[in-house]
């Protein structure tokens, strides 16, 4: 058997001919009083012409045996520290307190990485800190995404053999349920091989995932319905002159497509991420209108001007203030630096960078899900019940369509005697669909406390929703 160093070697020269392992662990970061109570490593990996950015959280709990979690934020382009600050990490920004300069952080006692390490990706090239090494290589796709993550992962455990052993999940929300799903099939594959090293896939876990655009833009219209933002007369006359087909309509389809644009026009100002939240937003252009066949999932915060002087700052609980604040704190220089961040790469960081070189290459992973349920493998998914932009009702039918066999019904699930959400499950080893109820954007249905605020998400190593009570 290779030796970890010839190893190491091996898959450098494979996936990357000048490859750096660059780790390091920060122990301070601008904004947070004192050292972080957790363990911290940032650094990059190169795979090909692509360095690519991550932050790595040890487990809170026991690293050693605890599962390892991949996670990466969708967009396409939306950086990792998405989910690190606003999901599923320990850090927040103390937003109530801002007054102007560098953002305040604080600990979040709810983050996953109780039960979990988790390495959070900047993926693909271009997003975040993530950048390439010439101007050719921030060409990428769907496919090529899936890819590079899984490039990414094999080296990054390579250099550490220590999780090797633990369980590994991989993870994502929105449009990166799609190259999320390819990535687990690569996975697959290289196992199958016998490509080392081996990897000890345990599972997925998908947040308001894409998976098939057709079924996801013919959700959009069914919801719209059921939580009445349109008639019940226009649905009745958009699903009979559509044939309940909204996916790709053109105007030669006139009476379909003019009643979809009556659709559009009930629902085009509405915060698509939270139905019932404002859009916040504050001097910005209005977006271009988006055809109906692909809605980009890309969030609209980098049009904001929320923190303009000549503005009167919104609300605290406004998610884009929250949002502008990763701007104001990642652009800063002492930040990059105690990050770690290659100088001179990146002028212009952005939450989510709409600017990419991205070819949409893939409609639908239903397939892959459907291989996944004789694989053994266990899955998690969940979904926010006023997400317009990945509706529930969408997630519910793409889930279906693999025809499962239903082990406990459709039944609430209760935090503290008060119904948080609605699960059930079905055999695919496990497979837990998971619809949260009042909690309605990505971010909240991970960062929802209980009333007693004494509640995490577990990912325990069958994968169960387990909740834990202090």
């Amino acid at each position: 058997m290779l030796n970890w160093a010839c190893l190491r070697l091996l898959l450098v020269l494979v996936f990357s001919a000048n490859a750096v392992f660059s780790g390091t662990i920060v122990k301070t970061l601008p904004g947070f009083d004192g050292e972080l109570p957790f363990t911290l490593e940032t650094g990059y990996v190169g795979v090909n012409k692509s360095e690519l950015f991550y932050y790595f959280i040890e487990s809170e709990g026991n690293p050693k045996e605890d599962p390892l979690l991949l996670w990466y934020s969708g967009g396409p382009g939306c950086s990792a520290l998405n989910g690190l600050i606003y999901e599923i990490g320990p850090l927040a920004f103390n937003i109530t307190e801002y007054e102007g300069g560098t953002p305040q952080l604080k600990y979040y006692p709810y983050s996953w990485t109780k039960t979990a390490s988790i390495l959070f990706v900047d993926a693909p090239v271009g997003t975040g800190f993530s950048y390439s090494t010439s101007s050719d290589g921030y060409a990428t796709s769907d496919t090529s995404t899936a890819l590079q993550v899984y490039h990414f992962l094999k080296l990054w455990l390579v250099d550490h053999p220590q999780f090797l052993k633990v369980q590994l999940f991989v993870g994502a929300d929105s449009y990166s349920g799609i190259s999320a799903t390819i990535v687990v099939q690569h996975i697959l594959d290289g196992n199958g091989d016998g490509n080392w090293p081996i990897l000890n896939l345990k599972g997925y876990i998908l947040g308001c995932p894409r998976i098939d655009g057709q079924i996801n833009e013919n959700s959009k219209t069914v919801f719209a319905h059921r939580i009445g933002l349109v008639s019940d007369e226009l649905y009745r006359a958009t699903k009979e002159s559509c044939g309940a087909n909204y996916y790709g309509v053109t105007t030669a389809d006139s009476a379909c497509y003019e009643n979809l644009k009556l659709i559009n026009k009930c629902t085009k100002d509405i915060n698509k991420n939270d139905i019932l939240e404002p859009k916040c937003t504050w001097a910005s252009p209005e977006p271009e209108s988006e055809p109906l066949a692909r809605r980009s999932l890309e969030e609209n915060s980098e049009d904001l001007m929320i923190l303009s002087t000549s503005r009167i700052a919104p609300d605290f609980w406004c998610h884009n203030f929250n949002y502008s604040l990763s701007y104001v704190w990642a652009n800063d220089e002492s930040v990059q630096d105690a990050l770690n961040v290659t100088k001179g790469t990146i002028r212009d960081w952005k939450r989510c960078n709409k600017s990419l070189d991205y070819t949409y290459d893939v409609t639908t992973v239903l397939d892959y899900h459907r291989n996944f349920t004789s694989k053994g493998l266990q899955a998690l998914v969940y979904n926010g019940d006023h997400d317009f932009t990945i509706p529930n009702v969408g997630t519910q039918e793409w889930i279906k369509e693999l025809n499962l066999t239903i082990i406990n019904d459709w039944r609430p699930w209760l935090v503290d005697g008060q119904t948080a959400g609605y699960l059930h499950n079905k055999v695919f080893r496990t497979w837990i669909s998971f619809d949260i109820r009042n909690c309605k954007g990505k971010e909240l249905v991970t960062r929802h406390k209980s009333t007693s605020e004494g509640n995490v998400i577990k990912c325990s190593i069958d994968l169960f929703i387990t909740i834990l009570s202090s």
